[in-house]
Order: C-alpha cells, then structure tokens, then sequence
C-alpha cells in the first residue's frame, strides 16, 4: 500500500520571473525527483532560479512519484502563472500530449483498460493545471542545466537524508559542492 505524499498548501511569496523579477511573465520553476532503489527512500525539490526553493522525502517510494510530488508541491506552493521544467517525460508528456484529458474521459483509466498509476498525485496537480496558467517544458536531466541540477541535489539530498529544507535565494556553493547526489541509482 502506498503511503500518500505529503504536499504543502503554504504559498511562497512573492511570485518571481526566472531573473527574479516580480510580476514579470510566469514565474520559472525547476522540479526533480529522486530514489534510492525504486521503490526506497524517495526525495523531491523545486527551485526557482536565484529565488525561492524547497525539498521533501518520503521513506517509501518511486522516482515517478518524487518526480510527481515536486511539480505538485510547485504548483500548489506558487501564485501565478508557471513554467516547469522538468527532466521527467513522464510528467511533461502528460500534459504536452494530453494524457490527463483520455483518464478524465475515461474515469482515471489509460488506454490499456488499467487505473491511471499515481492517481493520488495527478488528479490534484491536473485540478490546478485546468485552473491556472502552468506551461510545461522538458530539460535533459544530468545535461549541464545549472537549475535542474540544483533540483536534483536537493532532491538527492532529501531522500538521503530524510529531511526536505526551504528556503529563499541562491544555495551556496559549498553547499552545492557537497550534496551527496553520486550516492543516489537512477
């Protein structure tokens, strides 16, 4: 039996471009997730670039899941229109193909006639995308992108440890340095 993700209903403030800019077009957020064996101990983070950011865990999990949990965390946390970047098909695809709209038509079926996995996570985060702006975009994970690797170092290092963190502007570098990201199997 799954254990549900916790998911916070806290709003940051204030809404932030990719360049910190207040009120200036949607604001960027890079999400990723993170998995010690799949399932095991999980981690989730989003970022937004030089703003704010914010990591979770849960002890039994999958990677779609943490993956899921990021963006919904997100999308719940931040007013405003969104850009997420993810580095998860899975996630991207479901809204740039349309996936949510057939499991609607269907009852939270897919097309192989099964229950839509991860129900308890997509059903709210398809709710917020029907009533606000959010865009969708994929990043190569593991490709250079300065803010999806933040968002996976503070994925890894939740699920590593446990324990999530927020907070507001840059991550140190030291910190960064350090995070313990290589002992995390994708």
């Amino acid at each position: 039996m799954r254990r549900e993700v916790e998911v916070s209903e806290r709003r940051a403030q204030p809404n932030r471009n990719s360049q910190g800019n207040k009120g200036a077009g949607p604001t960027v957020v890079y999400t990723d997730g993170a998995c010690s064996g799949n399932p095991g101990p999980g981690g989730w983070a989003w970022v937004i670039p030089n703003g704010a950011y914010r990591s979770g865990a849960d002890r039994h999990t999958t990677n779609q899941r943490m993956e899921l949990a990021a963006v919904l965390d997100a999308v719940r946390t931040l007013d405003g229109a969104l850009q997420v970047f993810s580095d998860s098909k899975y996630v991207v695809n479901c809204f740039r193909d349309g996936w949510w709209k057939g499991w609607l038509r269907r009852g939270w079926v897919n097309t192989k006639k099964k229950p839509v996995a991860n129900r308890d996570l997509w059903e709210p985060l398809v709710e917020l995308y029907r009533a606000k702006p959010v865009a969708f975009r994929w990043v190569k994970g593991h490709g250079g992108n300065k803010w999806n690797d933040t968002a996976d170092r503070l994925a890894v290092e939740a699920a590593l440890t446990q324990e999530g963190i927020e907070g507001e502007g840059p991550l140190s570098e030291a910190w960064l340095r350090t995070a313990r990201r290589d002992v995390i199997r994708r």
